[in-house]
C-alpha cells in the first residue's frame, strides 16, 4: 500500500512530523517498508524558459532553442513540434541521466549545430508515455524551480505492508483513522452527499443466482450521459503517479483514486458498448472474456461475471473486459460499485492467475456498508471532472445484515495484553477506531464497524487497544515453565537428521535440496511408478510421481553438474522417500553420490579415483552419526537393482533389518538418465536405525586407560571367497574386553599364496584395563585370535 503525505492530510488534520507519522504507523501494527522522496529522482531537472525558437539550418524537423536556465543561457537542438518561443518546460543539463531512455546526456553537435542539454518530454522523465512533445508547464514559474516542485511531485511517499486481516488499511482513510486514534491528529469528517439523479438509467441490473446471492449480494450502478473522457486534471494524475500508477484517462483514474483512498474498488463501462441490460451471474462452462490486460480467459461456473445480453463483460471483483472498456471517445458511462464474495474472488483469481488491485482488496474483504457511499463519491468526481449528467442509482440486492457485538471486560487488557489502560482510555480508543461502545454490567459492549471483518472476539478488542497504545510498550514476560527441567524440543528423528547432515557436510559433500517428485520413467528405475504415487495435478509432466528414493534426483543433479564441466562431484540430501501412499510407507533417508578424484593431485601422494569403498565409508559415517551400532552392522554383497550387482553392498543388522545400501550406480540406470559414469552412491534409511537401549540416549561414560596399548600384526591365508569383514569380526570376538580395535592393512593374492587363496593382514590393538599384561597373557590372546580366525573362516597363519 502506497500513499503520499499530502493525500494522508486530506483525511487527517495533523501537524505531526514525517518521523512521528512513521513511528505512529509502526506502533499501530502497520509495517513501514520505506518512505521515498520522488523529488530525489527529479533533482537534476529544473524549470527553464525558451527565449527564442528558430529553424535548424540543416534539418527541416529540428529547431534551435535559446534557453534560459538556472545556469545561464544555453543553446539546445530540439525536435519537438510544440517547441516555441516563450514555452516554460523542464531542462536537463549535460551529464544528466535520463530515466526514460537510460542514456547519460552529453553535449554534442546535431546536424552541425551545437547542443548543450535537452528540454524533456513526459516519457523521458517517466511521467507518462507521452512523447509527442516536450513538457509545457503553461504557468509562470521562476527559472531554476526544481522539477518536483513544478510538477507537484515533492510529496513524500509511504510504503507500508498490510497484513491480510486489515483490509481497512488498504485505503488512505483507514490509515488516517488509526493515526487519529493514536493521537497524531483528528480524522476529518467524510462528506458524502447523495447526488440526485436527473433521469432513470436505461440499463437495468439484476442478480441472476437462482436464489443464492452470496457471490455478489449487492450491485450498485449509475448511468452517465455526455461525459468528456480525456486526461485527468494535474492533481489527480500526480497523485496516482506518486504511488506508481500510470494515469490512463479521467474515468479510469477516478476509479483508481477511490480504490486507494477508501479501499473501494469500482469499474466503469462504456455504456454504448453494453448490449441490453446487466446481469451478475456465474460464468457458463467454456465462456471466454477478453480482459483489459490484453489476454483472453476461459471461465467456468465457479467464476462470478458481470454480463450483458451478449456475454461476459467483466470478471467480478477482478478485472474488466476489453469490449466495454472506456476510451477517449467514450460519451456515455455505466459505473459499477459491487460487493463480491472474498473466498470466491480469491479462488477465481488464483485459477485465472490474475493479480489486480480490485482482487487484492475484495479477497480480503471490503466494507459492505460503503458500496453506495463509494458510488456517490465517484459520481461527484465524474460530474466535476468529466461533466455530463447522472441517472438515479440502480440497486440490485442489499447490504448483508451485520450486527456484530463483542463485549470487552476492561480487566482483560491487563491480563491478556499486559498493559494497564484505564477504562476511559479504552473507550476513547475503540470509539476513535469506529466502534460504537456502550458500558454494561458485563463490560464494554462494542458494535463492530462494517469495515473490520477481522474482529471476532474479546481478544481482538484487546489487540486493538494494545496496538494503539503501542505494541512496543507491551512488557516482555517469560512464559511460566511447567517443568523444572526443560523437555527436549526436537524428536530423536529430528536430532538424527541434524547430526547426519552435519556429518556428511564435514566429509566434503555439498547438500542438495531437490524436488520430492520426478518423472515416471526415472521412478520405475528405482522401484517406483506405482499408480498410488502419481500426482493428480503435477506442476510439470517431468514431475509426475512421488520419489521412491533420493538417489535419482541426486544422480540427475550430478549429471547437470558434469555437463557444465565439473569433474569432481559430491552431493548429499536428507529427506523423505515414498514406497506407497500410506503413512508407514514414507521414510526419512540420507543419500549421497560421488565421482571424480578422491583427493587432489599432489607431489607427495598418488592421485586416486573415487571407488566403492569411499561411499561405504560415507554410509557408515552417516549411520554412526545417526546413532546406529556400527560395530554390529553387517555388510552383505549386492543391493537393489539400481546398483552394480558386483560392486555394491547392503548394510544390515540381521537379515530382517536393512539400514541401507552403497555401491556403484548401475551403468544401465546411468544410460537411461543420460549421465556419464562411473558414479558411486549410498542411501540409508534413518527411520530403520534402532533407538539406543535404556532410558537415556546419551553417550556412555568414557572408559579410558592410562596403560600403554599393545599392537600385534597377523597375516592369515584364507579362501578367495572369504570376506575380510568376516575375518575382522572373528578376530574381534576373540577377546571383547581387551581387543579394542581391528584393522585390515594389507591384502595380497597370487605368487606363493597359491590359486584360489589370498593373504589378509590385520593389526589388533590390545588395551589393558587394570594392569599391564605379561608376555604369557599377550601370547594367550594371540593364540585365541588365531584359533577364532581358523574356526570362523578356516584361516591359517601365513608362514
Amino acid at each position: 500500500m502506497k500513499f503520499t503525505l499530502g493525500w494522508l492530510k486530506e483525511h487527517l488534520d495533523t501537524t505531526a512530523s514525517l518521523e512521528e507519522i512513521r513511528d505512529g504507523l509502526i506502533g499501530a501494527g502497520l509495517e513501514v517498508e520505506g518512505i521515498s522522496d520522488p523529488a530525489e529522482a527529479l533533482k537534476p531537472f529544473t524549470v527553464a524558459r525558451v527565449i527564442e525558437a528558430r529553424p535548424h539550418p540543416n534539418a527541416d524537423r529540428l529547431k534551435v532553442l535559446d534557453v534560459e536556465t538556472a545556469r545561464g543561457r544555453v543553446q539546445v537542438v530540439c525536435g519537438a513540434a510544440n517547441a516555441r518561443t516563450g514555452l516554460i518546460g523542464l531542462f536537463a543539463p549535460p551529464g544528466t541521466h535520463i530515466p526514460g531512455t537510460g542514456l547519460d546526456l552529453e553535449p554534442g553537435l546535431i546536424r552541425g549545430v551545437e547542443s548543450n542539454g535537452m528540454m524533456c518530454s513526459e516519457r523521458e522523465l517517466q511521467l507518462s508515455d507521452d512523447h509527442e512533445g516536450i513538457i509545457d508547464l503553461e504557468t509562470e514559474l521562476p527559472v531554476g524551480t526544481p522539477a518536483a516542485v513544478a510538477l507537484g511531485l515533492d510529496d513524500p511517499v509511504f510504503h507500508i505492508k498490510v497484513t491480510p486481516n486489515r483490509p481497512d488499511a488498504l485505503g488512505v482513510r483507514g490509515i488516517a483513522r488509526d493515526l487519529a486514534a493514536k493521537g497524531l491528529g483528528t480524522l476529518k469528517p467524510l462528506d458524502v452527499r447523495p447526488v440526485q439523479g436527473s433521469f432513470i438509467s436505461p440499463v437495468a441490473v439484476r442478480l441472476a443466482f437462482d436464489g443464492d446471492t452470496s457471490p455478489c449480494p449487492l450491485f450498485v450502478g449509475r448511468y452517465f450521459r455526455g461525459v468528456r473522457n480525456g486526461p485527468s486534471p494535474d492533481w489527480l494524475a500526480r497523485r496516482l503517479m506518486a504511488i506508481g500508477l500510470r494515469p490512463i484517462s479521467a474515468l479510469v483514474d477516478i476509479t483508481n483514486y477511490i480504490t486507494y483512498a477508501f479501499s473501494r474498488p469500482l469499474h466503469v463501462f462504456d455504456a454504448d458498448r453494453i448490449r441490453g441490460n446487466i446481469q451478475v451471474r456465474l460464468a457458463r462452462p467454456g465462456e471466454t472474456i477478453a480482459a483489459l490486460d490484453g489476454r483472453t480467459y476461459e471461465l467456468d461456473p465457479a467464476v462470478t461475471v458481470i454480463a450483458d445480453d451478449e456475454g461476459a463483460e467483466s470478471i467480478g471483483g477482478i478485472m474488466g473486459g476489453e469490449r466495454s472498456g472506456c476510451t477517449d471517445d467514450t460519451v456515455n458511462v455505466f459505473l459499477e460499485a459491487a460487493l463480491f464474495d472474498p473466498v470466491r474472488t480469491a479462488a477465481s483469481g488464483r485459477k485465472l492467475a490474475i493479480q489486480s488491485d480490485a482482487r487484492y482488496r475484495f479477497e480480503r474483504g471490503v466494507d459492505p456498508a460503503f458500496v453506495i457511499p463509494g458510488a456517490e463519491i465517484a459520481t461527484g468526481m465524474i460530474l466535476d471532472i468529466c461533466g455530463g449528467s447522472a441517472s438515479e442509482l440502480v440497486i440490485a440486492g442489499a447490504v448483508p445484515a451485520q450486527d456484530r457485538r463483542v463485549t470487552l471486560r476492561p480487566s482483560r487488557v491487563k491480563t491478556l495484553g499486559g498493559l494497564d489502560v484505564p477504562q476511559t482510555r479504552q473507550v476513547e480508543i475503540l470509539t476513535a477506531l469506529g466502534f460504537t461502545v456502550r458500558e454494561t454490567e458485563e463490560g464494554l459492549e462494542c458494535q463492530v464497524p462494517s469495515f473490520r471483518p477481522d474482529i471476532r472476539g474479546e481478544a481482538d478488542l484487546v489487540e486493538e487497544v494494545c496496538r494503539i497504545i503501542g505494541l512496543d510498550k507491551v512488557p516482555a514476560t517469560p512464559m511460566r515453565r511447567l517443568h523444572a527441567v526443560a523437555r527436549p524440543v526436537l524428536t530423536p528423528l529430528q536430532r538424527r537428521i541434524v547430526a547426519v547432515r552435519r556429518r556428511l557436510a564435514s566429509l566434503g559433500l555439498n547438500e542438495a535440496v531437490t524436488w520430492s517428485f520426478l518423472a515416471e520413467s526415472q521412478a520405475r528405475l528405482f522401484g517406483g511408478g506405482q499408480p498410488e504415487l502419481k500426482l493428480d495435478n503435477p506442476i510439470s509432466s517431468e514431475l509426475s510421481d512421488m520419489r521412491p528414493s533420493l538417489l535419482p534426483n541426486l544422480i540427475a543433479a550430478a549429471g547437470r553438474n558434469m555437463a557444465r564441466g565439473f569433474a569432481d562431484i559430491g552431493l548429499f540430501e536428507v529427506g523423505q522417500a515414498y514406497g506407497g501412499d500410506r503413512p508407514e510407507q514414507e521414510t526419512v533417508r540420507a543419500a549421497a553420490v560421488r565421482r571424480g578424484a578422491a583427493a587432489a593431485r599432489h607431489w607427495a601422494s598418488e592421485a586416486r579415483a573415487i571407488d566403492v569403498f569411499d561411499v561405504k565409508a560415507d554410509s557408515l559415517a552417516a549411520l554412526a552419526a545417526a546413532g546406529a551400532p556400527v560395530g554390529n552392522v553387517q555388510t552383505v554383497a549386492g543391493g537393489p537393482s539400481w546398483f552394480h550387482p558386483g560392486r555394491s553392498g547392503t548394510l544390515q543388522l540381521g537379515p530382517k533389518l536393512q539400514l541401507g545400501w552403497f555401491g556403484e550406480i548401475h551403468p544401465r540406470v546411468l544410460q537411461e538418465m543420460d549421465v556419464r559414469g562411473p558414479l558411486y552412491g549410498f542411501e540409508i534409511i534413518l527411520d530403520a536405525v534402532p533407538e539406543p537401549r535404556g532410558r537415556s540416549a546419551l553417550r556412555p561414560a568414557l572408559e579410558a586407560s592410562d596403560l600403554m596399548p599393545i599392537k600385534r600384526d597377523f597375516a592369515f591365508v584364507v579362501d578367495d571367497s572369504v570376506e575380510a569383514e568376516k575375518l575382522v569380526k572373528a578376530v574381534r570376538g576373540a577377546d571383547k574386553v581387551l581387543i579394542s580395535d581391528v584393522v585390515v592393512f594389507d591384502v595380497f593374492a597370487g605368487g606363493a599364496i597359491g590359486a584360489g587363496k589370498k593373504s589378509v593382514a590385520i593389526e589388533i590393538t590390545i588395551s589393558p584395563r587394570e594392569r599391564s599384561l605379561t608376555e604369557q597373557e599377550i601370547e594367550a590372546i594371540s593364540a585365541k585370535v588365531v584359533a577364532q580366525a581358523s574356526k570362523a573362516t578356516g584361516a591359517t597363519l601365513r608362514s
